[in-house]
């Protein structure tokens, strides 16, 4: 069965209670139950770290073995050379996902050190980017 994990950064794990206003008001944990009841064909699995080496490990564990990751770097997207490196040293497709457009945000976010490694980008849907994800996996990825 395909495999693909979902990996959010830094207070990804406060959606539903921080800034609800601009991320909405569902926990990822909330929301991922209803991915994984859209994608039953697929195995989601689900990571979420405040720590950036945390995630470098994640990747490494599942970048040579997983059909496909989503990344939500969060912060670390604008800040983390290590983590850009770990996803030039992997082979599994990475889809870059954001809740908001950080091109329309502050001038800070909009460096960007994970779309170079990453084989499509998705900002600015909220929570739907992540079935977006999915489905360009499904489309472009797995069908090859």
């Amino acid at each position: 069965m395909t495999q693909i994990i979902i990996i959010n950064g830094p207070n990804l794990n406060l959606l539903g209670k921080r800034q609800p206003e601009i991320y909405g008001n569902i926990s990822f944990e909330e929301y991922f139950i209803t991915l994984e009841k859209e994608f039953e064909n697929i195995n989601l699995h689900y990571y979420q770290s405040n720590h950036e080496g945390d995630i470098i490990d994640k990747l490494h564990a599942v970048g040579y073995r997983f059909d496909g990751i989503i990344l939500n770097a969060a912060g670390f997207t604008h800040t983390s050379i290590a983590i850009a490196d770990a996803l030039r040293a992997i082979t599994t497709p990475v889809v870059e996902v954001h809740l908001t457009n950080i091109y329309e945000r502050e001038a800070y976010r909009h460096t960007n050190y994970v779309k170079e490694s990453a084989v499509h980008s998705i900002v600015g849907n909220g929570l739907k980017g992540y079935n977006e994800a999915i489905i360009y996996f499904q489309n472009n990825i797995l069908k090859k």
